[in-house]
């Protein structure tokens, strides 16, 4: 494993608190709550249901919040702009398991929200998934799209 792939997987790894995440997000803990059950974001859980949160939950949760505080999206609109990432050209996958996957006909939930996923992401941890780690780093989705689509 290089130095970046450590770095990476460093960076995901479930170190903190929902306190310690509230103090260093400047965001309420019963908001943090309510963005995980709502999907926007998936911390880690202890066997005793406890969330720790990641560096890359940390940057993502602020992310949202400029989502929510900057451009007046709500948590609908948010994931519905998440839905938009096109998943199947981030993770390339076959047109027949396209057709198996809601991700890529579902407008109002991220993948990692649908019930139906492709093979393959079926058996993907989505916290370490790409595809769930862009918004963190809360780039231009057109900007996105349009370089993945050459366009």
């Amino acid at each position: 494993m290089d130095q970046s792939e450590n770095r990476d997987k460093k960076s995901t790894d479930p170190l903190y608190t929902l306190s310690v995440v509230s103090r260093l997000t400047n965001t309420p803990a019963h908001s943090i709550r309510q963005y995980i059950d709502k999907g926007l974001i998936l911390p880690y859980k202890t066997k005793t249901k406890r969330h720790l949160f990641s560096d890359v939950d940390i940057l993502r949760l602020k992310c949202i919040r400029k989502h929510l505080d900057e451009q007046g999206l709500n948590i609908a609109g948010i994931n519905a702009l998440f839905a938009l990432v096109p998943c199947w050209l981030i993770k390339p996958c076959s047109e027949e398991d396209r057709k198996n996957c809601d991700a890529y006909s579902d407008v109002t939930k991220p993948c990692w929200l649908t019930s139906e996923k492709g093979p393959e992401c079926k058996n993907t941890d989505c916290r370490l998934c790409s595809v769930y780690q862009l918004p963190e780093k809360c780039v231009n989705l057109k900007d996105f799209i349009k370089k993945l689509t050459n366009s």
